[in-house]
C-alpha cells in the first residue's frame, strides 16, 4: 500500500487543503492562463479547419477569399454572443447551464450530452490531427506506427490533468506561446511576400465569381461556399470553452472570462483567416502525406531562406512540431471542459453523482480518467482519420452552439421590459444562432452518411443513459422523503441549558450521518431499539465532501459548512432533549471515506468502548447499475474498521 501511495503521489503530485484560503488562488486561472488552457482548442483548429473548408471548394479556391472573411466575422460574432453567457452564468456551466436554465431540463441534457461527446471528440481530433502534423514530416514508412503514438500522447495528457489543471498548462504554456509566435511571423511574412497580388485578388475574386454564377447559376455557387463554410466549421470550435468553465476562473470572474474570450478571438480570427489568405497567395495543393499548412509554411520558409536546405527543413520541423504540440496543448481543452458539464450534469442527477468529486488535487479525476478511456477507443475506432473526426466533432458543436443561442434568444425576448439593451443583445443573439443553425443544418444533410449519423447515434446513447439514471436518482429521493416523513420529528429542536454529562468510559454509539434528517433518525431510532439503554454517549459523526461545486461562489464552501454544523447541531440536540449524552464532529475532505476514517480514529481514542453505525439503502432490485450510482460509504467504512479491530454495524435501509 505504501509503494502504491508514493507512486500515486508521484503521478498527482501533493495534495492540497480544500479549506485553505488559498488553495482557490491556486487553481484559479488569470486571463493569460485560460487563454493557454482553453482557447489552445480554438486557435489549434486553425492547423484543420481552415484546410476542410478550402479542399471542399475543390476547383473553385478563388472563393477562399470569402471564406477568410467569413471565418474572423464569424468567430467574433460567436465569441461576443458567449460573452452574454458569461454574464448571465458566472458559476460556469456554459452551453449546459443555459440550455437548462433558459429553455428547458431536457434541452440542457441535450446539450449536455452533446458537450460530453464533443470534448471526447476534442481530445480525440487535437490528438490526431497533432500527430498527423507530426507525421506530416516522416517517410510513409513510419506512419503504421501513428496510432500507438497517438496512444502514448493520449496517457501523458491523462497523467498531466491529474496533476491540476494549472500545473498542466505550465508544463504546455511554452508550446502555444512559440505556436503563436511563430504564426504570427509565418502568416505576416507570407502575406507580406506575395503582396503585390493583395490589390488584384478582389476585383479578379469577384469577377471569377461572376462568370461562374453565369455559367452555372447563382445556386451552385452559394451552395459551393455555403458547404465550404459549413466544411470548415470545426474552425470555431472551442468558443463555447470559456464560458462552460467561468468557475475555474480568478476573480473577477466574468472580467476574466471576457478577457479570455478576446485573447481566443483575436488570436483565431487572425491565425485561421491567415492561414486561408496563404493557401490563396500561395496557390497551396495536396501532397501525399502532408497537411495543406505543412505545404504553405514550407514554401514561405524557403522563399524566406533560412540558410540552406537543411536550414529550411529544421525550420519546417520547428513550426510542425509546434503545430502539434498545440494540438495536444488543444487536446487538454476536453479535459478540462468535458469533467466540467459532467460535474454540472451530476449536480442536477443526470449522470452518477461520483463525477462531482474531487481527488486530492481538487481534480474532478473521475471525468478526466472517462474522457482519456473515451478518446482512447474513438482514436482507435476512427484510426486517427481527421477527416472523419472533424464530421463527427462539428455536428455536436454546432448543435451545443444552437441551443445556446437559441436560450439567449428566449432570454432577452423575456426580460425586453426589464433591460434597457434588450434589442441589440436579442439581434446579436438571433445572428449568432442563424449561423449556427445553418452550418449545424448543412453538416447533418451532407455528411449524414460519411459519418454524421454516427454522432447522432452516441449522443442518442448518452441521452437515453442519462435519463435512466435520472429516473433512478428521483425514485431514490422520493424514497427518502418517504423515509422523513416516517421519521417525522420536530424541524427544530432547542438547546438544553443543562445537558447530561460525556463519560468517554462508558459505552459510546457513534453514528454517521449525512444531509438526509429521516437516514440519521433511522440509525438513532434503531440503536436504541436493538440496543436499549446500552449506550450512554452517543456521537455524531459527519462529513463535508469538498466537490466541484464547492467553489462555484465565494460562499458555497462556509455555507457547507454552515449546513452540516446545522445539521449535528439537530440530532445533538435531540438527544439532549431526550436525557441522552451526545456530542458531535465534523470533518471535510475530498474523500469522505478517508476524512470519515481519521475522524473515527480519533474519536475511538477517546471512547475507547463505542460502537460504530451506519444506515445503507438496501434496493429491491439490487444490480450492477445501483452499485455504480452510489458511493457505497458505510461498507467501505466497516472494511476499514474491522480491519483496525473497530467494530461497527450498517443498518439496512430497504429502498423499493
Amino acid at each position: 500500500m505504501a509503494i502504491l501511495k508514493t507512486l500515486r503521489r508521484l503521478i498527482t503530485g501533493a495534495p492540497l487543503d480544500p479549506m485553505d484560503p488559498d488553495t482557490r488562488r491556486h487553481i484559479a486561472l488569470i486571463a493569460f492562463f485560460a487563454w493557454v488552457g482553453l482557447g489552445a482548442d480554438g486557435l489549434s483548429s486553425s492547423c484543420y479547419g481552415p484546410e476542410e473548408a478550402y479542399l471542399a471548394l475543390g476547383s473553385h479556391t478563388q472563393f477562399g477569399l470569402y471564406l477568410a472573411a467569413a471565418i474572423a466575422i464569424t468567430v467574433f460574432i460567436i465569441s461576443v454572443a458567449y460573452n452574454q453567457v458569461i454574464e448571465l452564468f458566472p458559476n460556469g456551466g456554459g452551453g449546459y447551464k443555459v440550455a437548462t436554465n433558459l429553455i428547458g431540463p431536457h434541452a440542457g441534457l441535450v446539450s449536455g450530452a452533446a458537450l460530453i461527446v464533443d470534448y471526447v471528440l476534442t481530445i480525440a481530433i487535437s490528438i490526431a490531427s497533432g500527430a498527423d502534423a507530426l507525421f506530416s514530416l516522416l517517410p510513409l514508412g513510419l506512419h503504421p506506427f501513428k496510432i500507438p503514438f497517438e496512444c502514448v500522447m493520449l496517457g501523458l495528457l491523462v497523467m498531466l490533468n491529474l496533476r491540476g489543471m494549472k500545473e498542466a498548462i505550465k508544463v504546455l504554456l511554452p508550446i502555444f506561446i512559440g505556436f503563436v509566435v511563430i504564426h504570427v511571423v509565418l502568416i505576416g511574412y507570407g502575406i507580406y511576400a506575395h503582396a503585390e497580388r493583395l490589390p488584384a485578388l478582389i476585383p479578379e475574386t469577384i469577377a471569377e465569381t461572376s462568370a461562374l454564377a453565369r455559367d452555372v447559376g447563382w445556386i451552385f455557387v452559394i451552395s459551393t461556399m455555403l458547404l465550404a463554410y459549413s466544411q470548415g466549421g470545426g474552425t470555431y470550435t472551442g468558443l463555447e470553452a470559456v464560458s462552460n468553465n467561468v468557475n475555474t476562473l480568478a476573480e473577477p470572474r466574468v472580467a476574466t472570462g471576457k478577457w479570455t474570450m478576446f485573447y481566443m478571438a483575436t488570436s483565431l480570427a487572425f491565425t485561421a483567416g491567415g492561414i486561408m489568405l496563404l493557401y490563396l497567395l500561395w496557390d497551396a495543393a495536396q501532397a501525399p502525406g502532408q497537411t495543406l499548412n505543412a505545404v504553405v509554411f514550407k514554401s514561405i520558409i524557403e522563399h524566406l531562406d533560412l540558410g540552406g536546405a537543411l536550414a529550411n527543413q529544421g525550420g519546417l520541423l520547428v513550426v510542425l512540431t509546434l503545430e502539434a504540440g498545440l494540438l495536444f496543448v488543444a487536446a487538454n481543452t476536453g479535459f478540462l471542459g468535458g469533467p466540467a458539464v459532467l460535474s454540472n450534469m451530476a449536480a442536477d442527477s443526470w449522470v452518477p453523482r461520483q463525477f462531482r468529486q474531487l481527488s486530492s488535487r481538487l481534480v474532478t479525476q473521475n471525468g478526466v480518467l472517462l474522457m482519456g478511456v473515451s478518446a482512447l477507443g474513438v482514436l482507435v475506432w476512427s484510426n486517427g482519420s481527421v477527416g472523419l473526426l472533424v464530421v463527427l466533432y462539428s455536428i455536436n458543436v454546432f448543435l451545443t452552439f444552437s441551443i445556446s443561442l437559441f436560450g439567449l434568444c428566449i432570454y432577452w425576448w423575456r426580460n425586453r421590459r426589464d433591460k434597457s439593451n434588450w434589442l441589440r443583445r436579442l439581434l446579436l443573439s438571433l445572428l449568432g444562432l442563424a449561423v449556427t443553425s445553418s452550418i449545424l443544418l448543412v453538416l447533418v444533410v451532407e455528411k449524414f452518411g460519411t459519418g454524421g449519423w454516427v454522432t447522432i447515434v452516441i449522443t442518442g446513447f448518452v441521452i437515453a443513459l442519462c435519463l435512466a439514471i435520472r429516473r433512478h436518482y428521483d425514485e431514490t429521493r422520493e424514497q427518502l422523503r418517504e423515509i422523513d416523513e416516517l421519521f417525522a420529528v420536530p424541524a427544530v429542536v432547542p438547546d438544553v441549558a443543562n445537558p447530561p454529562a460525556l463519560d468517554p468510559r462508558a459505552p459510546t454509539a457513534v453514528i454517521f450521518v449525512g444531509k438526509n434528517r429521516g437516514v440519521g433518525m433511522h440509525a438513532l431510532l434503531w440503536v436504541q431499539r436493538l440496543f436499549p439503554d446500552h449506550f450512554k454517549n452517543f456521537v455524531f459523526l459527519s462529513i463535508g465532501e469538498i466537490d466541484a461545486q464547492s467553489y462555484d461562489g465565494k460562499g458555497a464552501l462556509r455555507t457547507l459548512q454552515y449546513t452540516l454544523e446545522n445539521s449535528l447541531r439537530y440530532y445533538v440536540n435531540f438527544c439532549h432533549n431526550h436525557g441522552l449524552a451526545a456530542t458531535s464532529y465534523i470533518g471535510f475532505g475530498t474523500d469522505p471515506v478517508e476524512e470519515l476514517s481519521k475522524l473515527t480514529e480519533t474519536v475511538t481514542r477517546e471512547y475507547p468502548n463505542s460502537v460504530c453505525f451506519a444506515s445503507k439503502l438496501i434496493f429491491v432490485h439490487d444490480n450492477l447499475f445501483t452499485h455504480w450510482l452510489h458511493n457505497e460509504t458505510a461498507l467501505a467504512m466497516q472494511q476499514r474498521l474491522h480491519l483496525r479491530g473497530q467494530q461497527m454495524v450498517v443498518l439496512p435501509m430497504r429502498v423499493a
